[in-house]
């Protein structure tokens, strides 16, 4: 909502700006449609050219558009869930969750968290610490050290569309030269045409410059920095998750965890309170 509301805002003052100063508009609008063919198609092309398939296909651009999908009820169910398990292992033994991490999607526990339950990646990094821990592989500096190089793994792999982007955002100044000089050699072959007509050719071809610079940094900038902030908050519960694991190894409290939540998260964020209330609420039959 916020990108399309910035994106109308550097529209309207740009080219209201260049209206209302006098600019001819229909010089934009004539040149508009094959410059941007240029530098839209080379800016496609190249960013097909850069990546492998995988990327390709991965997508993930919605995401800028859609915002950070984890929200306070969300952590405060991750926190629920977490002490569930450590609680059962306390009481149990860590045998007692062999069942709930081998069939997670038959757990009572696990689909008490639908969102937690969809969510493959974050489940599967659940219950494979889990299941080591069930193998004797309790030592809490190894574990961690294995948990963040996952993370790491995980964080590159996912944010490689948005370094694309990225790439192309710096582009594109360049791209929009190559369709100016385009515009200019188109020029040249009229040069024995009337000074007005010269003028609209030369303007035409600056039109190139213009939308490669604007869409570089108000446009596709912009929306690869936000996607990049709405990964960087999405991959929070992965973080949460290993410092609740870790503070159980090391005997500690599952409330280390509600420090976890991304800087947005936190003016809605479980408080200490809230995340003692939702625990009390839980069914007594999950432990």
């Amino acid at each position: 909502m916020f990108i399309i509301i910035g994106l109308a805002v550097v529209m309207g003052c740009v080219f209201g700006s260049y209206v209302i100063s006098g600019g001819k508009f229909e010089i934009i609008m004539h040149a508009l449609p094959h410059e941007m063919m240029a530098i839209a198609g080379a800016a496609v092309g190249a960013f097909i050219v850069a990546n492998s398939m995988g990327i390709l296909a991965g997508g993930g651009l919605g995401r800028a558009f859609k915002g950070e999908s984890w929200k306070k009820q969300d952590f405060a169910d991750l926190l629920c869930l977490m002490f569930i398990l450590m609680k059962t292992i306390r009481a149990k033994g860590v045998v007692a969750i062999e069942g709930h991490i081998e069939r997670p999607e038959e757990s009572k526990i696990f689909q008490n968290f639908p969102k937690i339950a969809k969510d493959h990646h974050l489940l599967d990094f659940i219950c494979d610490y889990l299941r080591m821990m069930t193998m004797n592989f309790e030592d809490p500096h190894q574990v961690e050290s294995a948990m963040e190089q996952d993370i790491e793994k995980h964080h590159k792999e996912e944010h490689a569309i948005q370094h694309s982007l990225v790439n192309m955002s710096e582009g594109l100044p360049a791209i929009g030269i190559v369709a100016a000089v385009l515009g200019v050699i188109k020029t040249m072959g009229s040069i024995d045409q009337p000074t007005e007509v010269l003028g609209a050719l030369i303007g035409g071809a600056l039109t190139g410059t213009f939308l490669g610079v604007l869409l570089s940094y108000c446009v596709v900038g912009p929306i690869a920095n936000r996607l990049g902030q709405v990964m960087e908050a999405d991959s929070k519960p992965f973080d949460l998750v290993k410092i609740m694991l870790v503070a159980h190894l090391q005997a500690g409290a599952a409330g280390l965890g509600r420090s976890r939540p991304p800087q947005h998260a936190h003016r809605h964020g479980p408080t200490f309170a809230e995340l003692e209330e939702a625990i009390n609420g839980l069914p007594n039959d999950l432990a």
